[in-house]
Parts: C-alpha cells; sequence; structure tokens
C-alpha cells in the first residue's frame, strides 16, 4: 500500500471525513494576505503581522518540509444558538482535534516513516490552512472566506501535519473549483456589511472578530453592530446553500453541552464569574475573558 494510502486509511478510522495532500510550495495567496494586512482588515489581530512571514513559506515552520496532510472534521449538530456560534457549543476542537493528529503523526512514524518528521497545527499555527486546504482538494474558499466543500458544506474543522514526507505525483491533492457561481445569500445576509467585496472580509466590522478578537470597550457603533451576539457568528455560513442538509458529525464531543441551548439570553446574560469559568473550561470559549462576556452582554 502506498504511502498516501496508508495515512488516509489511519485518517479515516480517527474520523476525519476530508483528508487530502498539498506540496509545500509557498502560496500564491500569500500576496493577498499581505494585501489584506496592508487595508487594515485584520484589525487588532497583531499576531498574524508577527507570523505574516512565516505564513509564506512553510519551510520557516519544520525544515525540510515537503508535503502538508489536510484534514477535515464535521462539527455540525443541526442545533443552534442564536446568541453563540456553533463551533464552541460542543469540547474544544483543539484538544478533540490536536489529540487525532498526534496520533497520526505517531502513526506516520512507526507505520510509514520512521525517518519521517512532522508538524501538526490547529488553528494556531502561521500557516495559510484554508489555501492548503484548499490546494489539498478539500473545498474552495467561498465569498463569505470560509472553506467549503461540497458534500460537508463549511461547518468542519481542519488541521493539517507539516511533514518532510513526499509522496507520489498523483497522490498530491487539485484545487476544487469555485462553486459559489453568482450567489450572494451570504454577502446579503450579513447584518455588518463586512465583506468589502466578495472574498474580502473587513475584521472590525465581523460580529465573530469583535465578539471574540477584539480587546477593547465597544464604541456605539460596535454595539450596535454586535446586537444580541454573544460569542461569534454564524449568519453568513446558515445561508449558505451548501449547508442545506448537510450531515450531521457523529462525535460526542462535539454536541451542545447539556443544558445550554436551553439558557435564555437573559441567563447567560446573569452568569457569575464562577460560572462562567465552568461553562468555558476545556471548550474553545475560553478564548475570551469574563471581562469581555461582560461587555458582549452589555453589562460593562
Amino acid at each position: 500500500m502506498k504511502k498516501a494510502e496508508k495515512i488516509k486509511q489511519k485518517a479515516q478510522e480517527l474520523g476525519f471525513e476530508l483528508i487530502g495532500f498539498a506540496p509545500a510550495h509557498p502560496m500564491p495567496d500569500f500576496d493577498f494576505f499581505r494585501w489584506w494586512l496592508d487595508q487594515g482588515y485584520a484589525g487588532t489581530m497583531s499576531y498574524l503581522h508577527r507570523g505574516a512571514e512565516r505564513r509564506g513559506d512553510p519551510g520557516k515552520i519544520l525544515s525540510g518540509v515537503r508535503s502538508i496532510i489536510c484534514l477535515g472534521l464535521n462539527y455540525h449538530t443541526g442545533l443552534f444558538s442564536h446568541y453563540i456560534s456553533n463551533y464552541v457549543l460542543g469540547e474544544d476542537y483543539h484538544r478533540v482535534i490536536g489529540e487525532k493528529l498526534k496520533v497520526l503523526e505517531m502513526f506516520i512514524q512507526t507505520e510509514v516513516d520512521p525517518d519521517a518528521r512532522t508538524k501538526s497545527y490547529v488553528d494556531t499555527g502561521a500557516i495559510l490552512e484554508r489555501s492548503y486546504a484548499s490546494q489539498a482538494g478539500l473545498g474552495w474558499i467561498g465569498k463569505n472566506t470560509c472553506l467549503i466543500n461540497n458534500g460537508l458544506g463549511s461547518f468542519f474543522f481542519i488541521g493539517e501535519i507539516l511533514t518532510t514526507l513526499e509522496f507520489e505525483e498523483n497522490d498530491y491533492g487539485r484545487p476544487e473549483v469555485d462553486q459559489c457561481g453568482s450567489c450572494t445569500k451570504c454577502l446579503d445576509a450579513c447584518p455588518t456589511q463586512a465583506f468589502v467585496q466578495p472574498y474580502v472580509m473587513d475584521a472590525n466590522r465581523c460580529i465573530s472578530y469583535l465578539t471574540i478578537e477584539y480587546r477593547g470597550e465597544f464604541s456605539a457603533e460596535q454595539k450596535e453592530m454586535v446586537g444580541e451576539h454573544l460569542y461569534g457568528c454564524d449568519i453568513c455560513q446558515q445561508v449558505c446553500p451548501y449547508n442545506d442538509r448537510i450531515p450531521s458529525t457523529p462525535l460526542a464531543a462535539f454536541q451542545p453541552r447539556e443544558g445550554f441551548l436551553e439558557k435564555t439570553r437573559e441567563n447567560l446574560g446573569h452568569l457569575t464569574e464562577k460560572e462562567f469559568k465552568e461553562i468555558t473550561q476545556q471548550r474553545a470559549m475560553d478564548r475570551i475573558s469574563y471581562g469581555q462576556w461582560l461587555r458582549n452582554v452589555k453589562k460593562a
């Protein structure tokens, strides 16, 4: 069995629905990324500027890297909160996917090539994740800037393993053709007009950015933009036709924690600091502080 086939089979055993391979070449998208930063569209996310040059060349992350293994894991449950983004309703995806990637790395080093070196990331590395995932054939980057797969939609997490392994040419994926067509549902539905144009999002006007990444107090305009949202926003994904009738995740880890969806916005707005920490413990939602939470519920 070929190296790529062995890895794909193991990844499927671990539950990954999407698996693809991309050569570790610098991405043409890097020029667009630099332009996007220069326009100020990253807001206060200074870490994107700090890691900018590394994003242009995977070799600066792992010396001798030849390939990037890209993987996708469905988190869609069909259950939604009007106030909190779907991806944080279950367990912390960094841990869930990170553990699976570590198992796959170990498999590569013991069952595929003992000399192979690897480095894995789940939404934390200075790498153009969506670009490499698209190159590997996992989907295309849509007008709402999300990676979209025709079959799994966009409610899936991506992770990647950088490796010194080189695969056969026909094992590497091909970029999936953009299938957004003339559809503008995501752009039209955004309540803050965060999309400067198709495929270009200004984080300064994005509800997810404002409620999660932005650390300052809200101006009157920002309060109006955030509206009733407490953590994140799924609007541009919920209206996407490719998210109609997509399968639900079989993973219990991504199911909403018991009783959470039943809480009203008023209930959530009255959480004490202790209750907030209990809710966010071991969840991706611990990215924000209690102070930010109070700001988001308009108590600060």
